[in-house]
């Protein structure tokens, strides 16, 4: 996802500095013109803007924080975006340590796939104050078909964990009518398009479906990561006094998926660890 992001900001003729942990992953932006730095420390310092798209909190922590951090490296009055999929309790640490700094966070996780960034169709979902979406707004907009702003810091990184377990309660129903479909000697491909042509056919049931028939498993989205975000979900969830027995059930579903060993496939793999 961060590669695609990067390449569309390049292209729109923004200076660029990358960070990956794995910098091979990083190498080739130097020949298309962008700086590629040590450190988040070393890619923050030269920038007005910061954005970061990681794994999880434990990633986001390590890119931001400590003497190598990005934090470590922003200029009083810099604009912070994290676009990655993370905890709303992170997200407000995040910023209140941003502020500490004289800088401005904004949570703007991403809707979309590896495919989508690279084109530039990602939705934006953002948090934060209105002055510091209108400064970003112009890079934002070269890597996303639209950008919502949702209200104060917190409001996009929740309405992220709300889309992601409404799409991982998806994928693991498909994956039990799947194996329904299978144990009562249904055809599978007319079942699949009775199912995707009438009500219960989203834009991801679609999606799984056409990954299953295909045998194509290949991530554009990590079943692991999937996991992870139902988890969010219900933390979330329960801090907010509610139990969220559906993600609960899904996440149940995703969690024997890994143990399968599925995790480093796309999360449409979930479908083969159904009985």
């Amino acid at each position: 996802m961060g590669a695609g992001m990067a390449g569309r900001v390049l292209a729109a003729g923004f200076p660029l500095a990358v960070y990956n942990r794995n910098r091979e992953k990083a190498d080739p932006f130097s020949n298309a013109g962008a700086l590629v730095a040590g450190s988040p420390r070393e890619a923050a310092s030269r920038a007005d803007i910061i954005l970061s798209m990681v794994a999880d909190d434990a990633a986001s922590r390590s890119v931001w924080l400590g003497a190598d951090g990005a934090l470590a490296g922003a200029s009083r009055g810099a604009t912070l975006i994290e676009s990655s999929t993370l905890t709303v309790g992170w997200v407000l640490e995040l910023a209140a340590a941003a502020a500490q700094l004289g800088c401005e966070l904004l949570d703007a996780p991403v809707t979309g796939t590896k495919p989508h960034a690279a084109s530039g169709e990602l939705l934006f979902l953002v948090g934060g104050s209105a002055s510091a979406l209108a400064t970003v707004r112009p890079m934002l907009s070269v890597m996303g078909r639209d950008i919502i702003h949702l209200g104060a810091t917190g409001s996009g990184a929740l309405m992220k964990l709300v889309n992601n377990f409404v799409c991982g309660v998806q994928a693991a129903s498909f994956a039990e009518a799947a194996a329904l479909i299978g144990a009562g000697g249904l055809d599978r491909e007319r079942a699949f398009s009775i199912l995707t042509s009438g009500a219960p056919g989203s834009m991801l049931v679609k999606r799984v479906a056409d990954r299953v028939l295909a045998n194509d498993f290949t991530p554009n989205f990590l079943l692991h990561l999937m996991a992870k975000d139902l988890r969010y979900s219900i933390e979330e969830g329960s801090r907010c006094g509610l139990a969220l027995q559906t993600a609960a059930a899904a996440l149940g579903v995703f969690q024997h998926a890994v143990a399968t060993g599925h995790g480093d496939e796309d999360f449409s793999a979930v479908v083969k660890s159904v009985p």
